[in-house]
């Protein structure tokens, strides 16, 4: 099974790239983040003809997942349902075959100190109580997505410059960590432990040629999916070319 991620910064925009990556990688399950559409505008029609079933979690101009699958998925759940804050499309879950994926967006933090950093933290404390609450650790599990944190300063060209700033920040390290103990495997660092392998670079001041990234995008398992990972990749050549997203998608395949 090969299972990918990509937040794509507007379905509409990219939607000349995804065809053909869909075509050349032919991944049995895409996560996408970020895709900037509601519902009834997503571009629906090309991705099936493209040979995937759909399913989207989307919001006007901000925000949104979908998961893309060859055969269909079942059981999907559109946001936390937790009776806080769910009107930013940020979380979506399904199950494909006999894995359960899910497509996660999460919130970047704009600023350390500020209300939507504090939004941020909440938002993953959220996530795990979540999982505490729905998900099985002994099941195959794959969350998947822009997870808009930095684990460790092997996963940032500069750790010294990022030190403490939004997306570095201790506290929302510590956050997702404590998202990761629920019992969550990091799939491209079980594979590839070494620094220098980045996920997001920024359009400004030539960030991609430079490789001056941060690896903020992964695939998170559950040891018994796990278990059967392969290969972990991350595919710099998406970020390549004319008008690309900021973000490369990550490509993990199980036996």
């Amino acid at each position: 099974m090969k299972i990918a991620t990509w937040n794509v910064n507007s379905i509409r925009k990219r939607l000349d790239r995804v065809i053909p990556w869909l075509a050349e990688h032919r991944p049995d399950v895409l996560c996408m983040q970020e895709t900037k559409v509601e519902d009834d505008a997503f571009p629906r029609t090309e991705l099936e003809a493209a040979g995937y079933h759909v399913l989207c979690h989307g919001q006007k101009t901000y925000n949104g997942v979908a998961l893309l699958s060859r055969e269909p998925a079942s059981d999907p759940v559109r946001g936390f349902g937790d009776g806080g804050d769910d009107a930013q499309a940020r979380f979506l879950v399904a199950s494909v075959g006999h894995v359960r994926v899910g497509t996660v967006y999460v919130p970047n933090g704009q600023s350390v100190g500020s209300e939507k950093f504090r939004y941020k933290l909440d938002w993953l404390g959220r996530w795990r109580q979540w999982l505490d609450a729905h998900a099985d650790r002994g099941a195959e599990v794959a969350f998947c997505g822009d997870l808009n944190v930095a684990p460790e300063d092997r996963d940032v060209y500069d750790p010294v410059g990022w030190k403490d700033q939004v997306l570095c920040h201790p506290d929302e390290r510590a956050a997702l960590a404590e998202v990761c103990r629920f019992g969550l495997v990091d799939a491209f660092r079980q594979l590839h432990p070494e620094p220098g392998f980045y996920s997001w670079w920024d359009y400004r001041q030539l960030g991609f040629p430079k490789n001056h990234g941060l690896r903020i995008d992964m695939i998170l398992c559950s040891p018994a999916l796990a278990g059967r990972l392969t290969q972990a990749a991350i595919d710099r050549d998406a970020r390549k070319g004319k008008d690309p997203s900021d973000h490369a998608p990550i490509i993990a395949e199980f036996k």
